[in-house]
């Protein structure tokens, strides 16, 4: 059967046929359902989540983004919420219930069983960006005194609950860490065989409080599938897989590159947070910015010859660094928002107006700010009046540049990182000048 597209879910939704989305949707694959409950609002994704089968559902909510999942939790009685989170593996939960409001964290841990709100519990007590907050307690772990068909049987008592039986943990008595030994090896040895006879030891290991970057620095290093991590007794307490590195790496990656563009990263994500949390972040940064391009404009004040002319040439590094700035933050987070799929082509248009809306609300706090500033410095109430207001209309067409021009650069099929600072800021330079002295003559009726 051919894949269920968009148009043909939506209209499945919206006519209400929901036997056939039903029959459509058991044979879709949990990645594209993903997809597909994204593109529609959160309301009727709801419905249509609660046609999927148990198993597939379960599947499918893995694929969901954080912020999706408290939706559909919050849709849901406490069993079903609770099975959902029983089914998810504990590394995963605790970063759900780290995303969530408190209120929300405290009803989803009083839901859990008693043994996975421990674990859960556990998780959350580490540091967050460790690895005690990243790893995961599901693994096979076998004493070194055992036999290999001993250990065999093992792993095949725990492997359904486990993340991983390709690599197995060697453990004393005292829950030390003494080796590891993989299934293969396990498979191809002699039954009578000690697990301690066949087993590699002394692994590579790191501690609960380790930094992420480090454990995913080591776990690349020793080319493994997945690390052990130790307690501050050295007590083998858990692992973290090669797949929660490659999230680590991503994750460090877009903080990185936030921080190249001046965009602090927040702990829901950008492009799920509050617009008025992004404001916050981002503007403290470019009052920073608009403090240092408005040393040149002193500079420029400062000269002896006067004249209107002359002042409005005054403020001119200050609106147009300001609008490169505004415009490369926002081109940095759509290009990372499409790079890492948090950010669907198809949501161009809301993307863009959603960073037009915050470059609205940035131009009228700096633009008030650049009110006082600019008369401060010139001493002219009508430059400073045409000064704040080409800010704010500088921060908006700034905003919908930035944000634009990565989804026009991915539809002529270019590599939108190619929209680099340079680039807005050289098409700042150009509409800035133009808007600031077109809003001059209005104002000034020169």
């Amino acid at each position: 059967m051919e894949a269920l597209n968009e148009a043909t879910f939506k209209e499945l939704l919206e006519t209400k046929q929901y036997r056939a989305l039903w029959e459509r949707l058991a044979d879709s694959e949990p990645a594209h359902i993903a997809d597909l409950l994204t593109s529609i609002p959160a309301d009727e994704a709801v419905i249509a989540f609660r046609l999927l089968p148990k198993s597939l559902a379960i599947s499918v909510f893995d694929y969901l983004d954080g912020a999706f999942q408290n939706q559909l939790l919050g849709a849901f009685s406490d069993q079903t919420a609770r099975n959902f989170l029983e089914a998810m593996p504990p590394d995963d939960r605790a970063e759900l219930l780290d995303e969530v409001p408190a209120k929300v964290a405290r009803r989803l841990l009083q839901i859990l069983s008693p043994d996975q709100r421990r674990v859960t519990m556990q998780l959350l007590g580490y540091e967050e960006g460790t690895a005690g907050r990243e790893m995961t307690p599901l693994f096979v772990d076998l004493h070194s005194d055992m036999t290999v068909t001993q250990a065999l049987d093992r792993v095949r008592r725990l492997a359904i609950n486990q993340e991983t039986v390709y690599e197995c943990y060697v453990m004393d008595r005292r829950r030390y860490l003494t080796g590891t030994v993989s299934l293969k090896d396990l498979v191809i040895a002699n039954p009578d065989a000690r697990v301690t006879d066949i087993m590699k030891p002394d692994p590579p290991f790191v501690s609960t409080h380790t930094d992420r970057e480090e454990v995913a620095s080591e776990l690349r290093e020793h080319n493994l599938l997945a690390i052990p991590v130790v307690d501050a007794e050295q007590r083998l307490v858990g692992i973290i897989t090669h797949d929660d590195v490659a999230d680590i790496m991503e994750q460090e990656a877009t903080e990185d590159i936030y921080r190249f563009g001046a965009v602090p990263g927040t702990e829901r994500g950008y492009f799920t947070s509050r617009i008025f949390d992004v404001v916050r972040r981002r503007g403290v940064w470019l009052l920073l910015l608009i403090v240092v391009n408005t040393v040149t404009g002193a500079i420029i004040a400062r000269q002896e010859l006067l004249g209107e002319i002359l002042i409005l040439a005054a403020f001119i590094p200050l609106l147009i660094g300001t609008g490169g700035n505004v415009g490369a933050q926002s081109a940095t987070v759509v290009i990372r928002g499409l790079a890492t799929g948090e950010v669907k082509p198809r949501r161009a248009l809301a993307v863009v107006l959603r960073e037009a809306g915050i470059g609205s609300i940035l131009g009228i706090v700096l633009g008030a700010i650049a009110l006082g500033w600019a008369y401060m410095l010139g001493g002219n109430p009508k430059v400073a009046i045409v000064v704040s207001t080409t800010l704010v209309a500088i921060s908006v067409m700034a905003t919908l540049v930035g944000g634009a021009l990565p989804f026009v650069f991915r539809l002529l099929k270019i590599d939108p990182a190619l929209v680099s600072a340079p680039f807005i800021t050289t098409i700042m330079d150009i509409f800035g000048v133009a808007l600031y002295f077109g809003i001059a003559q209005m104002i000034l009726r020169l």
